[in-house]
């Protein structure tokens, strides 16, 4: 039993070594506070609105698997909402190369959390 505690830890350490780490960063660019919004109720769009809005952040995102567009979708809301956003333009968005250690390679997206002005 000795002998396979240190085995144990070593393929805990490895597998979090190479499991890929998905993350959303929102940096608020906007003056001000804003009542955080349901995440639900933000709005993912591919372009500009026609409504008047104010831009509110940045939204980076990175390492989702290609078959987690919804998950990202997602994740992108949720992080959004405390700023007080209606909606997410999604200015770029792809994949990234396989590497050896993701050979899937990996969906990222930028774009920016905005408020409709009233």
């Amino acid at each position: 039993m000795k002998a396979s505690l240190p085995l144990l830890a070593i393929i805990a350490v490895t597998t979090m070594f190479f499991a890929g780490c998905a993350s959303v960063d929102v940096t608020q660019t906007a003056k001000g506070h804003y009542n955080a919004t349901n995440p639900n109720d933000v709005e993912i769009l591919k372009t500009k609105p026609d409504k008047p809005y104010t831009e509110l952040g940045t939204v980076t995102v990175t390492g989702y698997a290609p078959t987690a567009v919804a998950k990202m979708y997602n994740a992108i809301r949720t992080k959004s909402a405390p700023l007080g956003a209606d909606a997410v333009i999604l200015l770029n968005e792809g994949m990234s190369a396989g590497t050896i250690l993701s050979p899937a390679g990996g969906r990222w997206a930028t774009g920016v959390a905005i408020k409709y002005k009233q």
